[in-house]
């Protein structure tokens, strides 16, 4: 079983909707979001109606995605994490510890479907435990609508917010054509010369500051069904995406694509990966966004993956914890799984070698279209994440 991605702030105004495709079966468990009319920009980027997962969906069989050359030099080594920690033991619920200290603080925006609920019911009876162990943990904010001429404000306005407040925001350019291959969360930018102009000026609103930038799910591991032509200039595309990206900031930490465990094959992951220049234009992989997968599998395949590509020492991984605390569910249960729970809160401060953060990329709550329509904040499904049952 396997996910793809699922909104959790996108600015613009989105909607969710369900994601199928065909395959050797699938590999999403959510719907990710489609873009609609995008607000004016203010001193806050817009609040989504919806932010959305892909379902999970495996890949069609298709050939090795040919390496494309690079003409990057590798990008400087960083440190390695601090030695990996004990590995819990199998079938025990993941600890949903805080934020571990010494690790960059990550950002929360002020402006999500949870934090909506939170301000709105006071008095409901969930409200407390919803608030303290969802609404309160920081998360990504998705950039889902193909807005030229607006994106960069609505970038800026985050990262200038996070910098002010001293902490790292994690934000989620999606907006690569031909996106989920043409299923419920298809759009985008029209070609990819566009595409390139737009993350031109999604870059441009980086600022200084620190960002990690998790670089368009599913556009790698769910490329099979794209002509080896196509997938070719998908990937030369990302590779220039990442340099645009650390160009315009070389303080942001760039995160290609590596799907999760349940889906390639480290090797296979890893060739296309090569192909589309993460080993030169980028700072490392993420894996399990949207998905259930249990945290030790996927740092286990990160580094296999990481290993396979090889390339400068420093490269690392982000992993999506947010909804993996009880591993996953059975097969073909994809859809707000019931007993599942959250997983480690989002951290820069792992213990886990070549692991670089847990991050929350889905934001827990956030329907995949069984308990409220896709993409909308479903609070009975958020309490059950907070309880774990």
């Amino acid at each position: 079983m396997a996910v793809a991605a699922s909104a959790v702030v996108a600015v613009g105004a989105v909607t969710g909707v369900m994601s199928a495709s065909a395959g050797e079966g699938d590999h999403r468990n959510a719907a990710r979001p489609t873009t609609t009319a995008t607000p004016v920009p203010g001193p806050l980027p817009a609040r989504p109606t919806a932010s959305a997962t892909p379902t999970v969906k495996a890949s069609a069989p298709a050939s090795r995605p040919a390496a494309l050359p690079s003409t990057e030099p590798p990008r400087a080594s960083r440190p390695a994490p601090p030695a990996s920690s004990p590995t819990r033991a199998p079938g025990k619920p993941e600890a949903d510890r805080g934020e571990e200290p010494g690790g960059a603080a990550l950002y929360r925006h002020p402006e999500s479907q949870v934090l909506d609920w939170v301000r709105a019911n006071g008095d409901d009876p969930r409200h407390a435990l919803i608030a303290s162990r969802i609404a309160e943990r920081p998360a990504a904010v998705w950039f889902a609508a193909y807005d030229p001429g607006a994106v960069t404000a609505r970038v800026r306005s985050v990262t200038s917010a996070a910098e002010a407040a001293g902490r790292v925001p994690v934000l989620v350019p999606y907006a690569i054509p031909d996106r989920d291959c043409g299923g419920a969360s298809q759009g985008g930018a029209p070609d990819l010369a566009a595409y390139d102009d737009w993350i031109g000026d999604f870059a441009a609103g980086l600022g200084g500051g620190e960002v990690v930038v998790v670089l368009e799910p599913d556009s790698i591991a769910l490329s099979d069904c794209l002509s080896t032509a196509q997938r070719q200039a998908r990937f030369a595309s990302l590779a220039r995406a990442g340099r645009t990206l650390h160009a315009a900031n070389p303080r942001a930490k760039v995160y290609f694509d590596a799907g999760h465990s349940g889906w390639h094959s480290a090797g296979k992951q890893a060739a296309a990966l090569r192909a589309a220049g993460a080993r030169s234009s980028g700072d490392g992989i993420f894996t399990n966004v949207a998905n259930f997968h249990r945290t030790a599998d996927e740092a286990a395949y990160a580094r296999r993956v990481l290993a396979a590509l090889g390339g400068p020492p420093g490269l690392g991984a982000v992993i999506d914890t947010s909804r993996n605390g009880n591993g996953p569910p059975a097969e073909g249960q994809w859809c707000d799984p019931a007993g599942r729970a959250l997983g480690r809160a989002p951290t820069t401060r792992t213990g886990e070698d070549r692991i670089d953060a847990y991050l929350w990329v889905k934001l827990p709550g956030e329907s995949d279209g069984c308990k409220g329509a896709a993409g909308t904040f479903a609070p009975d499904y958020a309490y059950q994440l907070a309880r774990g049952d």
